[in-house]
């Protein structure tokens, strides 16, 4: 297992009281499971950065990153993560999904009942209780 987490970032899109989230393809590891848009942090990118490039390549959207507001780190079976997150209090375009099973709004209390990534476990949690966002 490697020593170093991949750094990952990821980003939180709230509209009223909806929250975008994103299901991995069937054939991706952990396939059909839920996440949050973002990606791999490429080396000598900043992460702001690396989350404007994943939700352009994503969602098609030009988003503005806000503040970070939950970090953590993660060890699947397969591999060590660091996954950072942040707020996206506005972005210009409409959200496609290009790369996802499926992407959708779901209800902020509602979180808990979608099969999240084990990682984002706890961060789904206090967004349901409105901690976060």
């Amino acid at each position: 297992m490697q020593l170093e987490p991949a750094l990952v970032t990821a980003g939180i899109l709230a509209e009223r009281d909806t929250i975008l989230i994103c299901q991995r393809c069937r054939q991706d590891r952990y396939g059909l499971q839920w996440e949050f848009p973002g990606g791999k942090v490429e080396p000598g990118e900043e992460l702001e950065e690396a989350l404007r490039r994943e939700l352009r390549e994503e969602l098609s959207i030009e988003a503005e990153i806000g503040e970070e507001v939950f970090r953590l780190q993660h060890h699947y079976p397969d591999r060590f993560v660091e996954v950072v997150f942040f707020l996206v209090r506005s972005y210009r375009g409409f959200v496609q999904n290009r790369v996802f099973e499926a992407v959708g709004w779901a209800p902020r209390d509602r979180l808990p009942e979608y099969n999240f990534l084990e990682a984002d476990r706890a961060l789904v949690a206090r967004i349901a209780q409105g901690e976060i966002v």
